[in-house]
């Protein structure tokens, strides 16, 4: 026989799909449920009230964490220290936040002695593995619910939620329909369906939230210094600040220039292609700034193979593999290739885009002598010669007729 089920610690964002989730997870396993809220930077006053609006809903406790600054340096400067872009162009923002929110529920359930750990995420999208696999990794004896994979679970419409919601008089937000299902967090936020379903439309101007469309973006250009340590950036314009301030003063400058806007048909885990549009200002501006740094700082095959390891990286954190051993590994090898990653750059930012100015690093590999069309001791053309001869054998021999 089943053990009964005495405590649940549910993910839980205040909207409308965990707020009834909430009481049906009451309502289904009769037992005590706790609210687990993360602040990872939603800001726009999304966690305002959240402790009131879980306990009237019926949670037990709600339990808010301030992890703002551990996600900025601990998961966003991790993956930006790799490198990693999911598919070329998405900075991965929810992804990088995911892992991070799981392990916060996982230590709440941990304790308060809970039995179950539940999220409110879909059977189609990748959340749900992002959620899962960090249970399973960190606490694979919890139980772990998913209502919307969940057979009795009826509340599978808006509509129907706002009903059930109505019915047992929980409060939730108002029920005007959204245009958008967004996402957002310190790092970026999200933009999926409506009319960006069809990948014929072009995103509207009022769809962006962070930024500024590019069409009201300052006809005046502004300009930041980044200053970086050992691949970690560390201080904007001279101010040396914590991670997560940094990058909320980025996101303010880059946003401002609509820097960071991008629009994408990606491939899910799942299988489906999704079309969706991200915002991230702040992190375009730091993804810039790091290469430039890196482009003075490490040697041609380092770099090479530093870019086959981003790749890998970045679908890791795409597909929920956050803690996992081969990630830690890799963490090690891009650790060391930061070492000498350490210097200053400008970073321009106009109407839309993010483009070094100058980098300067005291670990710089660049040379002007040897860079300049000039002819000096340093390199002697001649031995050019015997290096091709060699270096195109194979070829040469191939070519024979």
């Amino acid at each position: 026989m089943a053990k009964k089920m005495k405590k649940i610690v549910l993910a839980y964002s205040g909207g409308l799909d965990t707020s009834v989730i909430l009481p049906w997870l009451k309502e289904k396993y009769n037992c005590e449920v706790i609210a687990y809220a993360a602040d990872v930077g939603q800001g726009a006053g999304e966690l305002d009230g959240i402790k009131e609006k879980a306990i009237a809903s019926g949670a037990s406790r709600c339990v808010v964490d301030d992890l703002r600054k551990e996600f900025a340096e601990q998961y966003c400067f991790r993956m930006l220290k790799a490198s990693a872009i999911y598919e070329q162009l998405y900075l991965l923002g929810t992804s990088i936040a995911r892992p991070l929110i799981a392990r916060g529920q996982v230590d709440c359930a941990r304790k308060y002695k809970a039995d179950a750990v539940a999220h409110g995420a879909t059977g189609k999208g990748n959340d749900q593995v992002r959620f899962e696999l960090t249970f399973m990794a960190l606490a694979p004896k919890l139980k772990i619910i998913a209502p919307w994979k969940d057979a009795s679970f009826e509340l599978r419409s808006r509509e129907a939620a706002i009903e059930y919601a109505k019915a047992r008089k929980i409060p939730i937000p108002v029920s005007r329909k959204k245009i958008y299902s967004r996402d957002r967090n310190l790092w970026h936020i999200s933009h999926e369906g409506a009319d960006l379903e069809d990948p014929s439309n072009e995103p509207r101007d009022e769809l962006w939230v962070m930024s500024r469309p590019v069409s009201k973006a300052p006809d005046k250009p502004a300009y930041v210094q980044i200053d970086f340590k050992k691949g970690v950036p560390v201080a904007m314009d001279g101010v040396r600040l914590a991670g997560h301030e940094l990058i909320a003063r980025l996101n303010a400058v880059g946003g401002k220039h609509a820097v960071g806007q991008v629009d994408l048909v990606e491939n899910r885990l799942v299988g489906i292609k999704s079309r969706g549009a991200y915002e991230t200002p702040g992190g375009t501006i730091l993804f810039e700034a790091h290469r430039a740094l890196e482009s003075i700082t490490l040697d041609r095959d380092t770099m090479h193979y530093k870019q086959q390891i981003a790749l890998k990286y970045a679908e890791m954190v795409y597909n929920g593999l956050w803690f996992c051993p081969l990630r830690k590994a890799l963490d090690a090898f891009v650790d060391e290739t930061q070492k000498n990653v350490t210097g200053s750059v400008r970073v321009k930012c106009f109407k839309g885009r993010a483009t070094t100015a100058s980098v300067t690093s005291p670990k710089s590999l660049y040379s002007d002598a040897l860079a300049s069309f000039t002819m000096g001791e340093e390199y002697t053309p001649s031995d050019a010669t015997g290096f091709i001869k060699l270096f195109g054998l194979q070829m040469k021999g191939r070519g024979k007729e």
